[in-house]
């Protein structure tokens, strides 16, 4: 990867944004001058920090950096989450510095190399996760921008000078993918999201077309089988395989034995297998994403020795199905689960881990247009829980809409019990319970609340 402009600065507007800052991790690695803004001092920003990265949450041009005022050998990169009228971008874009998205600076620095490119509405962090870790633990190597913290690396970037493969999580909203160009990809789902940059369930769906059209001639794309239709694909330069748990597909697994706390099963590829696999994070969804990431880490050269051992000791990413109790007076399970989909892969992966408890389901619905789009979705799968909790939305980037809340959520959920609640009073709500699964779900900050959660059930 290299820096392919003059630039020895770089200052991220939202850098602590899970994409954002392996980026900003990137370029202090490299030895660049690196600092940011963010809204909110999370402890991604904190760890930042302890590595060396300046971050603020001072809004004003006055915090920027002296360093980062050089336009000439400072570029400034931005999320669509920053507002226009933020103060420190109206004045970069007032004196001419050059302003890159965050997915324009990922395509640049991916471009020379051999992109393995991860896509999906659901899916993408942990098979992007698996797939790197899977590579990265091998002779093969890798680099890596992901979407997640791995708990294998306490970090979202890892480098290796000696690969010329990158795992990239290729993420759909305000359409960011289209400025990668894949070796290879992988697409795990297409259930419609983002409807806010889409319009329609057709557009969006078609905006994945569009991406493994990118794919470079002579590539692979490791689709997820009946994800895309055989006319949607008729154009593409790539080789096509198809991952299932479906023997007919060109990847798949078998043999599946969920017992004891373990998942183990068998891997086939077109021509070789390998025989009781343990997964080293037993939920049940991540079979499937297994399968993906070992797909295209065999198509790259990984053994089936290295594929073994690189699964079992897999140990999962940040809030993706964490159990962060699992002794006291409740289990607790945080979880990043913030479409109707995930909540149902969540759900049917506790009730299939503790099969004889009650689950207890505090959901922080995220964005009021997601919400107002799937509310029918979202109450369909959160009636799949014995009770819920229902925190306010969270609303990131947006400004509230008319008729749009919880309250609304609520009203369509149709279990008896059921109720709302503000996010300094669920602590103490949750203390009625004994002997249950608390899951809690979302994309917001109720990350935030989950381990005070967790804190106080193991009392």
């Amino acid at each position: 990867m290299k820096n392919s402009e003059n630039y020895t600065s770089y200052y991220f507007l939202g850098i602590g944004g899970i994409g954002m800052s392996a980026l900003a991790r990137y370029f202090r690695a490299k030895g660049y001058a690196v600092a940011g803004y963010d809204r909110i001092i999370s402890q991604l920003c904190i760890d930042l920090e302890a590595e060396g990265i300046l971050v603020s949450n001072d809004e004003s041009v006055q915090a920027v950096p002296e360093q980062m005022l050089d336009k000439c050998h400072t570029l400034v990169v931005i999320t669509p989450a920053v507002p226009a009228d933020h103060p420190q971008l109206m004045m970069f874009r007032a004196q001419g510095f050059t302003i890159k998205k965050r997915s324009e600076v990922l395509g640049m620095l991916t471009q020379d190399l051999k992109a393995l490119c991860v896509a999906g509405t659901h899916g993408k962090t942990t098979t992007s996760t698996i797939l790197a870790h899977l590579l990265h633990q091998s002779e093969t190597g890798c680099n890596a921008f992901l979407g997640g913290i791995s708990n294998n690396y306490n970090s979202n970037l890892l480098t290796d000078p000696d690969s010329n493969l990158v795992v990239v999580e290729a993420d759909e909203y305000d359409r960011s993918f289209l400025h990668l160009t894949p070796y290879m990809a992988i697409v795990t789902s297409r259930d419609p999201d983002h409807l806010d940059i889409y319009g329609t369930a057709e557009e969006y769906r078609k905006g994945f077309v569009d991406f493994v059209k990118l794919i470079k001639k002579g590539g692979i794309l490791l689709a997820k089988k009946g994800v895309f239709e055989d006319a949607e694909l008729k154009d593409i330069n790539a080789t096509v395989y198809t991952y299932s748990t479906d023997s007919e597909a060109d990847f798949y697994a078998d043999n599946i034995n969920i017992a004891a706390g373990e998942i183990r099963f068998d891997f086939h590829t077109p021509t070789e297998t390998i025989t009781d696999l343990k997964l080293g994070v037993p939920v049940k969804i991540n079979i499937e994403n297994s399968v993906a990431a070992m797909a295209i880490a065999w198509l790259n050269g990984v053994t089936l020795h290295e594929l073994r051992s690189g699964l079992s000791s897999y140990s999962g990413i940040y809030r993706r199905f964490n159990v962060l109790c699992s002794k006291g007076r409740n289990i607790v399970i945080d979880d990043y689960a913030h479409h109707p989909a995930e909540i149902h892969a969540s759900i049917d992966s506790v009730r299939t881990a503790f099969a004889d408890k009650k689950i207890i389901g505090v959901f922080q619905p995220h964005l009021y247009t997601r919400t107002r789009d799937f509310a029918d979705g979202f109450a369909k799968e959160l009636s799949k829980l014995d009770e819920v909790i229902l925190l306010p939305i969270y609303p990131a980037r947006e400004l509230p809409i008319d008729g749009v809340d919880s309250k609304m959520l609520l009203d369509k959920i149709t279990l008896q019990s059921k109720q709302l609640c503000q996010k300094n009073e669920l602590t103490e709500r949750l203390k009625q319970y004994n002997g249950c699964v608390i899951l809690m779900l979302g994309a917001g900050d109720i990350d935030r609340l989950s381990p005070v959660v967790a804190k106080e059930m193991k009392i």
